[in-house]
């Protein structure tokens, strides 16, 4: 049997004013909040070795994954990242002073911008994923591969309950 671990304490001192059947979601859901704030701690580390942080490594993945020959607007890019406008334009302002994304005119809309992924963008977040993954090998460590696969299944079932129906990744186009 595993180690008592702080949600099992946590879930021992709010059982004498919460009933075990009230408080048995936290048996899932604060370890699932714990690991994410290690998970997004051991991300900022990796991608700051390369000055980045993970709100700007969403934007250049965003722009990878539209395609090499794709530019998107600001909108469809804080859309498909489920940010503010003002949030997404402060990240391309940092990641274009360091020539990691540029910007055109639209060529269709005067008042319209398009984003694309440079060379160097793209190799950057080439250089930071490889970082990162390395970094998310060492965290999944104690696990067997059996356990991940089982893992996986779980956490996509969780997902598919959580997330609308038939919602596949933003389209960016």
């Amino acid at each position: 049997m595993a180690q008592k671990d702080w949600t099992d304490s946590l879930l021992d001192s709010l059982a004498g004013s919460h009933s075990r059947k009230e408080i048995e979601p936290y048996q899932v859901t604060a370890r699932l909040s714990r690991i994410a704030q290690h998970l997004a701690r051991s991300q900022e580390e990796a991608f700051g070795r390369f000055k980045l942080n993970r709100g700007e490594v969403g934007v250049l993945a965003a722009l990878l994954l539209a395609g090499s020959d794709r530019k998107l607007s600001p909108t469809q890019l804080f859309q498909g990242l489920m940010l503010s406008s003002a949030g997404i334009t402060s990240r391309l302002d940092r990641l274009e002073r360091r020539g990691y994304v540029k910007r055109s005119r639209h060529p269709t809309d005067r008042r319209g911008v398009l984003v694309s992924l440079t060379d160097a963008g793209r190799k950057v977040l080439h250089q930071a994923v490889s970082a990162d993954a390395t970094a998310e090998r060492q965290l999944l460590a104690g696990l067997t591969r059996n356990d991940r696969l089982g893992l996986v299944s779980l956490l996509k079932k969780l997902l598919a309950g959580v997330e609308p129906a038939g919602q596949d990744p933003p389209h960016y186009g």
